[in-house]
């Protein structure tokens, strides 16, 4: 039988500043769709609030606008699925293999205090699925508990977008809070890529996350080795 990946993505289009756009970093989710879908996996997306995905303005230029990205967009049954994600009371978490929080700074926004995702991650987690997350998606660990109340990501080694990061991207004056410095106040392992940018992946126990944008295909592929 087919593994099965719940992909989440964000339903937020802008800063707390709305002239300041943002939302799904697009070759986050295209390139670990396509790793997973060349190992012959089965994918879902999911969204805090289900329904349409907005994608991040800067992600559709170069360099990020990729082959994989190109073509997701050009495609008009993929581009659906942006438009009709799953919420999370849809999502029966034993249906899955792993869940893999993509990024994009909006997900800073909605995926921490989702108690839908949070349900979802922990019930995957401690049934032994792999809990994994590119770039900003790492925010979607910030507040999930564990059923003894400690939080999931509390002594293990955790990667996602650095602080240097932010402030080389010069977003580190619109974004709500240090994304790097809430993963440490969890008591995650941080760790990061001695150069900015660079793809960057973790694996600790059945938890894998990656750095940035650039991680997203090293980190999907750790996931299915995993699988």
């Amino acid at each position: 039988m087919a593994k099965r990946i719940l992909n989440v993505v964000t339903n937020v289009g802008h800063y707390d500043d709305p002239s300041h756009e943002t939302g799904l970093w697009l070759s986050e989710l295209t390139h670990a769709w396509q790793v997973f879908e060349d190992h012959g996996f089965e994918q879902t997306l999911v969204s805090p609030r289900g329904g349409a995905v907005p994608l991040e303005l800067r992600s559709l230029k170069f360099p990020n606008y990729d082959k994989t990205a190109k073509a997701w967009r050009a495609d008009p049954a993929r581009m659906a699925l942006l438009e009709t994600t799953a919420s999370p009371d849809q999502i029966d978490s034993a249906h899955y293999d792993a869940i893999f929080f993509t990024g994009g700074h909006a997900v800073m926004y909605d995926f921490p205090d989702s108690d839908g995702l949070q349900r979802i991650t922990r019930e995957i987690f401690e049934r032994g699925g792999i809990v994994a997350s590119v770039c900003h998606g790492y925010c979607g660990l910030l507040n999930t508990t564990l059923s003894d109340g400690t939080y999931l990501v509390a002594g293990r080694r955790v990667t996602g977008f650095a602080w240097l990061e932010e402030v080389l991207a010069r977003v580190d004056k619109l974004v709500p809070y240090n994304a790097e410095e809430e993963i440490k106040k969890r008591g995650a392992l941080y760790e990061k890529a001695r150069l900015p940018f660079v793809s960057y992946a973790v694996i600790d126990g059945n938890l894998v996350t990656g750095q940035n944008p650039g991680s997203a295909k090293e980190t999907a592929h750790k996931v299915a080795g995993l699988l």
